[in-house]
């Protein structure tokens, strides 16, 4: 058995087909497995590191503003584009796969793509309720398409009936247990947790809309877990300014969240972007959010990710554009006050949850082999 996999760019793409590479490894040792990526991506160190064979092409995404820095660059994909074929057509001819799997990334399309056009079987996974333009494209001639909403199945133009498969979630984070988390990470019982956070780079209006929440919350029994990121260095300085510490026996606030499973586990409430992972993790642990989507995303996909959830009672969405500390104050209070709501929301969020997402997503590979 012998199984390519596309994937690139963020580790959002990355780590899902990970995921289903070990579970694809675990149950047949002999399997050949070979990822290809881009040089210059965080793939090249992720895959090897995680023991699978790597190969690199050229390519690269177009930006769509037009500066004069943004021509030069797509112009440098277009002759990129020129040449990806034929390495793409190289790297699988001396593989020889059974089957290339799409996850996503601007180096899925010429993979996937070049794959079909060689007769060689095709499937992809498409993470978000928005595709992007790549798996509409692929989804013409795929012959798998793997969806984590179902909400993407309409907006797609497939000629095989997508199949829900949901997205992977990392086993560390879905074994992880509240009470225990709780107890190691020091908070009382009895006490709510909320857990903020914008990602690994943190995103500015979910950072200074904290630092109101926060104060606001001073005087009550609440316990606060928040996550600032590499671009929210403003954040200490800005709760020193109102009187705050960042580590107190109420709160802790961090660049970086390392223990997320034991956060994420502990959270009765969690504030977040909606990311297609993110949204995963909240799903499985049955968690209810306030999520906040990323207004500069391709087709405004974390909108459409967030709105998933919306629609079936199951996260409270603010757009950034109405994000103001007032409102997000009174939405956590109000969620805080009614028990029996703050419970429905997460109960939904966990009826959505697809736990044995690897597990499907390799049924559907096997299938085509």
């Amino acid at each position: 058995m012998r199984v390519v996999f596309a994937a690139g760019g963020t580790g959002g793409h990355i780590n899902p087909a990970l995921s289903v590479a070990g579970l694809l490894k675990s149950r047949y040792p002999d399997a050949s497995i070979l990822f290809i990526g881009t040089k210059d991506k965080m793939e090249s160190t992720l895959v090897p590191k995680a023991g699978f064979d790597f190969a690199s092409i050229e390519i690269s995404g177009f930006q769509r503003s037009f500066t004069p820095r943004n021509v030069i660059y797509n112009l440098g994909t277009l002759k990129k584009l020129l040449f990806v074929t034929g390495q793409c057509k190289k790297i699988l001819k001396e593989f020889k796969p059974d089957v290339v799997v799409g996850f996503g990334g601007y180096v899925s399309g010429p993979v996937v793509r070049t794959a079909h056009k060689m007769g060689i079987k095709t499937a992809i996974h498409e993470q978000n309720a928005f595709p992007g333009k790549t798996n509409i494209a692929l989804s013409k001639y795929a012959d798998a398409v793997m969806l984590t909403s179902m909400n993407a199945a309409p907006r797609l133009k497939a000629k095989r009936e997508p199949v829900l498969t949901g997205l992977p979630v990392r086993a560390e984070l879905m074994a992880a247990d509240r009470e225990e988390a709780r107890q190691k990470l020091g908070i009382p019982a009895g006490m709510p947790v909320v857990l903020a956070t914008g990602g690994s780079l943190g995103a500015e209006s979910i950072n200074r809309a904290m630092c109101e929440l926060m104060p606001a919350f001073e005087t009550e029994n609440v316990y606060f877990i928040h996550g600032y990121g590499q671009l929210g260095t403003f954040v200490p300085d800005l709760l020193k300014e109102k009187g705050l510490a960042l580590v107190t026996e109420k709160r802790r606030v961090s660049e970086y969240i390392y223990d997320m499973a034991e956060c994420m586990a502990a959270a009765d409430l969690v504030i977040s972007r909606a990311g297609a992972s993110s949204l995963a993790e909240i799903q499985a642990l049955g968690k209810a959010s306030v999520l906040i989507p990323s207004p500069y995303v391709s087709e405004n996909h974390q909108y459409h990710n967030a709105m998933a959830l919306a629609e079936q009672n199951a996260a409270i969405v603010i757009e950034q554009k109405d994000l103001k500390p007032d409102t997000l104050i009174g939405i956590v209070r109000d969620l805080l006050n009614d028990p029996a709501r703050f419970r429905t929301i997460g109960l939904n969020a966990r009826n959505m949850a697809v736990t044995d997402a690897k597990e499907r997503i390799l049924e559907q590979i096997l299938a085509l082999i």
